[in-house]
């Protein structure tokens, strides 16, 4: 259980932040940088649970849950010594990006084919969707990136990048099932 009583610490007034295994990194580092990119999508999935109804709230209040988790295993650095721990660290597994595929195809099945690329808009919640969409892909990069320099859990990669497919998918779900899809004119401005 976390409780937190106090909120400002001081520690990480010159510069530096604590990893959840206790290790100190600047802020600027990579891993911090990978999970704040999760924060950020996950801040914009609040935003658009203030338009979202029923099922969708609800997978959206799901995903958000799940990306605390993702923040906490790229906050975990040594994936090799979770054995060796008291506790097993949190770790994104596999089934979860499974059930985010299922539900991509569930949404999918109202979805009529695309025939243009789509513009982030349409509704509000369709917009709100789109921008986590694009958090979620920058979350993947600083993800990939680090996983290129240090030990990342490869279930935490493949769940960001089906997140943005599930994201897409559902902005198009959330606009009418596609009919108000904002869809791209190549050159129409020409």
């Amino acid at each position: 259980m976390v409780v937190l009583n106090r909120i400002y610490t001081r520690t990480g007034d010159k510069g530096e932040t604590a990893l959840s295994d206790g290790s100190r990194r600047p802020k600027h580092d990579l891993r911090v940088e990978a999970y704040g990119c999760v924060d950020e999508a996950n801040s914009a999935l609040g935003l658009a649970r203030l338009h979202a109804e029923g099922e969708m709230d609800a997978a959206l209040g799901r995903i958000q849950n799940e990306l605390f988790d993702l923040g906490a295993d790229l906050s975990r650095p040594n994936m090799e010594k979770d054995s060796e721990e008291k506790y097993a660290p949190l770790r994104m597994i596999p089934s979860q990006t499974e059930r985010l595929e299922r539900e991509i195809d569930a949404m999918n099945k109202a979805l009529a084919p695309l025939r243009s690329f789509v513009l982030p808009g349409g509704s509000a919640l369709a917009a709100y969707l789109h921008l986590g969409r694009t958090m979620a892909r920058r979350a993947e990069r600083r993800a990939t990136e680090l996983a290129a320099r240090e030990d990342v859990n490869p279930a935490a990669i493949t769940y960001l990048n089906r997140l943005s497919d599930w994201l897409f998918v559902a902005s198009r779900a959330a606009n009418q099932n596609g009919a108000g899809d904002v869809l791209w004119v190549p050159g129409g401005t020409r």
